[in-house]
């Protein structure tokens, strides 16, 4: 992409600066925008710093344009994201939003696909919108009303919109992947949630950022599911793999999920990326796999986070969404109680 200039809003952390570092190897002009306080600006990038709830500081931004693209990876509210893509419109050309699979009403109960139905939320809502739908559900009204908004600001033509489920990979700040690695470090019998064959669809960090690159770079619009394909990997993929390249000698137990859920262990955030509801692993993305999305072995995801954390990487901490490994994984102790009530079970 020698020549062309992106705009990554953001730029810092997981999927920011992934896609910083291959635009820059890509022959892109890169600028970030981001408040400069969260982590180091990615070397070779024109830093641009500023607040999102600042509509001074979006006119500001724009003032450092043209850009053939834009990707903002770190829309949340809409009237926000409003401001922005409206300060940002005469000076872009394409302009890629990642929003997420929570927009769709359906999400995670069932199967879905790009033109499943989504929430009703409009473009300049604020972030007390859907406060009556739990957490989840104001989640994706709120993502969905980002979605219009920058569908309203720049045109149709012009606005690709990205829906990831879960992402993973090196540098991933939520704990997800980053857990079961650490846990599988630790050896010993490993609490397992069956079925062991249950399929799983995460998409590589790398494999997503290289389809937003070249979507921002394309002629695409519209709306794309990013996961890889259904029946991609399995949960014993997944634990399997931790297990080999941890080489700790750790030993998988599988127990029942119902069984499980009767214990009282949370799902999705005590076992990571565990989860019975029937859609949350059921998203069609054929669509984005037409349009140029590759999907490396979950393998090769795992073992290449693997290197990255004993390298010295780990997740970020703090507040808010870089605070949220805080929240995954079971306590070790709890995880000893649980194991020794399924052998005694039988």
């Amino acid at each position: 992409m020698a020549g062309m200039r992106l705009l990554i809003l953001g730029g810092t952390w997981f999927l920011g600066r992934t896609l910083g570092e291959l635009a820059l190897a890509s022959g892109w002009s890169v600028t970030t925008f981001n408040r400069g306080v969260s982590a180091a600006d990615l070397p070779g990038v024109q830093a641009v710093h500023g607040d999102r709830e600042r509509p001074e500081d979006w006119a500001r931004l724009a003032e450092h344009g043209p850009w053939d693209a834009v990707i903002d990876t770190i829309g949340y509210v809409p009237n926000q994201v409003l401001a922005a893509a409206n300060a940002l419109a005469p000076v872009v050309g394409r302009y890629v939003f990642v929003s997420s699979v929570n927009v769709y009403t359906g999400w995670p109960n069932e199967p879905l696909h790009d033109d499943s139905p989504v929430f009703d939320c409009p473009p300049d809502a604020d972030a007390t919108f859907g406060a009556d739908l739990g957490y989840a559900g104001q989640y994706g009204a709120l993502k969905a009303g980002c979605e219009n908004a920058v569908v309203h600001a720049v045109g149709q033509q012009r606005a690709v919109v990205l829906r990831p489920g879960v992402i993973l990979g090196p540098r991933e700040y939520v704990g997800r992947l980053t857990w079961w690695l650490t846990r599988a470090a630790r050896g010993g019998q490993l609490l397992a949630p069956g079925p062991a064959e249950r399929p799983i669809q995460p998409v590589d960090v790398r494999d997503a950022a290289a389809f937003a690159l070249a979507l921002a770079a394309g002629r695409e619009h519209g709306s794309f599911n990013v996961t890889a394909p259904v029946g991609h990997a399995t949960f014993s993929e997944l634990v399997d793999a931790c297990v080999a390249v941890t080489d700790a000698g750790t030993r998988p137990v599988w127990t029942d999920p119902d069984w499980l859920i009767q214990q009282g262990v949370q799902q999705w955030t005590e076992l990571p990326l565990w989860r019975t509801h029937p859609g949350v692993w059921a998203v069609d993305s054929s669509r984005a796999a037409a349009a140029g999305l590759n999907c490396r072995p979950l393998r090769d995801t795992i073992n290449e986070t693997w290197s990255w954390m004993t390298a010295g990487g780990s997740a970020i901490t703090g507040e808010g969404e870089a605070g949220r490994a805080a929240d995954h994984g079971i306590p070790a102790e709890r995880e000893r109680e649980l194991l020794q009530a399924w052998h005694q079970r039988g």
